[in-house]
Parts: structure tokens; sequence; C-alpha cells
């Protein structure tokens, strides 16, 4: 088993498969099409342990679907398959070339754009309408979100550190 995975680390079984694939934008369409629609918009995730938890994580919470740019940022590995828990496979994860116009198209289609930012326009999440129509921008992971990506939103919001009195602690890690 070791020399047909080629790594030690195979749990007795070894399954070949297709690559995890990126969904077709023209999914976008079917998704924003609805009356009610939860998008999760990845601003240039570059590590693969933190793309996979943020997928885990959207299954979770409902999200339709993932966007992400097709450059700067994290393809699908196979670290981010195992990280992910299953979670890349259940998830629709759209890798767009133009990012800024992708949010103008769903803005177009009634889609409210929060972005994740730590700045005094912010206010909390749990003040912010996250029905109907939404998709939550999370920035990468040591710049946040890119300038036209942050014009691009019409909200922005930050998740408050309860218990932080030092203020060492601003944020969340993205993945989380």
């Amino acid at each position: 088993l070791t020399q047909l995975c080629g790594s030690p680390q195979h749990q007795g079984v070894v399954l070949h498969a297709r690559p995890l694939g990126f969904a077709d934008e023209g999914l976008l369409d079917n998704v924003i099409g609805r009356n009610q629609c939860l998008l999760l918009v990845l601003d240039q995730i570059t590590d693969a342990h933190n793309f996979g938890a943020c997928l885990r994580t959207a299954v979770a919470m409902g999200v339709d679907a993932v966007i992400c740019p097709k450059h700067h940022a994290a393809s699908l590995t196979p670290t981010v398959a195992k990280v992910s828990v299953g979670a890349a496979e259940m998830m629709p994860i759209v890798s767009v070339t133009n990012l800024a116009r992708t949010l103008t198209r769903i803005k177009d289609a009634g889609v409210f754009v929060f972005g994740t930012a730590l700045n005094e326009t912010a206010k909390p999440i749990h003040a912010a309408d996250l029905t109907g129509k939404t998709a939550l921008i999370m920035g990468s992971e040591g710049e946040g979100m890119r300038r036209l990506t942050t014009e691009s939103c019409d909200e922005l919001v930050y998740i408050p550190m309860s218990g932080n009195e030092h203020g060492n602690l601003q944020s969340l890690n993205v993945s989380v």
C-alpha cells in the first residue's frame, strides 16, 4: 500500500480517484437567482490549511458556494482535501479570473456584499443583517482584502473579540 500511494500515511486504504476540480462559473447564476443565498468569497487565501478549514466551515454554516480568485490563491490540493474533511467535495468552489468583476455581477443580481475588516467603518457582525442574498468576503491571511475588493463591499463588518482586555488579539485567523 505504501508503494501504491507513495506515502506511509495510507491508513490501510488506497483509492485512485480523479482530482478535485473547480465548479463552472455558470453555477453562480443558479445560486444568485434564488430568493436566498449565502456566498463565501475568499480573497487571496494562499495557505492550503486555511483554505481547507474555510471550506469545512462553509459547509457547516450552509454556504451555497465559495468564490475565490484563480491567481494568488490556494488551489485544490490533497492538503486542502484532507483539511476540509470531505467539504471540498460537497461545496461548489468557483475560481474566477477577475474577482472585482464577479462581485459587481453578484451585486447586480441583488446580493448584498459584506467584507470583513478591522477599521473604524466596520460594524460588529452581529449587528449585520445576513438574511436574503448575502456574500461574506474574507481577506488574505496577512493583508486582508485588497483595495478593489474592499471598494466592492456594501458594508464592512468585524467579529468582536470578547475577553480581549489586553488587546493582543485583534481578530480570528481566516480559517476560524
